[in-house]
């Protein structure tokens, strides 16, 4: 080995060593703000055009839409979080009592429809009788520690909600920076795919903004229309809190739970007061919130990126499981950008952004 080579070869390991250190420590500068920022970022692309619509309204001031998308932001994230937290602890005694009370109640006979239920009915029914035959000592002993572990939970998890409170301004911080500077960072973003991948490695990135834009087109949207009509329902019906409820049904739909958890107690809830009326009402309604998730979210999944309903739906669910709600997003994006890179591998051709994806 001549002295060239050998000065080349510590210089190159040299050079590596610096840029490992480098990226290591940039990275553990950027960790606390990397959350915040992913979704950020998950936001925006998803609502830059009804930004720019904003702005067109505004005589096309971006400083104007930037605050109105921001406070927009502030209404929709943080102010439901803190009047929900605030609630829940400042009645946490009335829930005590309101507990306490149902635990109290006369639980009535079985509906005869509960029977006939396939494959549990019978089993439904045996449980029912089990619980209305206790008396009310027995009954409060078998919920209290469900009940005092659920109460348990919530105030143990206050502190980290806290927390939250603080993660969800640096998401509506950054997402007002990248309103303000949204053209320049994808610029930045394309430029460095092309540097990777060339002509490729940008319609890969264009590809990821909609796959994002049809998962949040498709969920949230599909979320938040099932909130609405499930708050129509409970204010119809006389249900406490609607509100809060109708946040709850949001929140579980937006997790792929589903509507249902939150429907099926107030529907139970309505037949133990005695309104038999509301409770068929109520159940029907029910029926057709979660009858909506099944039709209007393929719809606008379809709408927002040409992709196999499978794939993304695989991606939901997967990216939920792997990495939380975020994976909601993350899930997609990745099987998408795989599945079409792999799809134009193995046909021998580049990938184009307007190019048709067969479903």
């Amino acid at each position: 080995m001549t002295l060239s080579s050998s000065k080349d070869l510590t210089q190159l390991t040299l050079s590596f060593v610096f840029i490992a250190i480098l990226v290591s420590v940039s990275f553990l500068v950027v960790k606390p703000f990397l959350g915040a920022l992913v979704w950020a970022a998950m936001i925006v692309i998803a609502t830059w055009s009804f930004m720019l619509n904003i702005q067109g309204a505004l005589f096309g001031r971006r400083s104007l839409a930037v605050l109105v998308m921001t406070v927009g932001l502030l209404f929709v994230l943080i102010i439901p979080l803190w009047l929900a937290i605030s609630s829940i602890v400042e009645n946490t005694s009335e829930i005590s009592e309101l507990a306490e009370s149902l635990s109290s109640a006369k639980i009535p006979p079985p509906p005869a429809f509960l029977e006939k239920v396939p494959f549990v009915g019978a089993r439904l029914v045996a449980r029912w009788l089990e619980f209305a035959s206790m008396d009310k000592t027995e009954f409060r002993e078998k919920i209290a520690p469900y009940l005092g572990q659920t109460l348990g939970w919530f105030v143990a998890s206050v502190g980290d909600l806290g927390r939250l409170f603080i993660h969800f301004l640096l998401t509506v911080l950054i997402a007002g920076i990248l309103y303000m500077t949204g053209e320049r960072a994808a610029y930045g973003i394309r430029e460095f795919a092309r540097r990777i991948g060339g002509e490729r490695g940008d319609s890969v990135v264009v590809l990821s903004a909609q796959a994002i834009r049809a998962v949040a087109l498709g969920i949230v949207v599909t979320s938040l229309v099932q909130a609405v009509m499930a708050a129509v329902g409970f204010v119809i019906a006389g249900v406490p809190s609607p509100l809060f409820l109708a946040a709850l049904v949001f929140l579980l739909c937006v997790v792929q739970i589903g509507a249902w958890l939150v429907l099926f107690p107030v529907i139970g809830w309505l037949y133990f007061s005695g309104s038999i009326g509301l409770t068929i009402g109520l159940g029907i309604w029910s029926f057709i919130i979660i009858a909506i998730d099944n039709i209007m979210r393929p719809l606008l999944i379809r709408k927002g990126a040409d992709l196999p309903l499978l794939l993304i739906f695989a991606g939901v669910i997967g990216g939920l499981l792997a990495f939380g709600i975020i994976g909601l997003f993350i899930g997609p994006v990745v099987l998408a950008v795989t599945y079409t890179l792999l799809l134009a591998w193995v046909r021998g051709e580049s990938v184009t952004p307007e190019s048709k994806i067969p479903a």
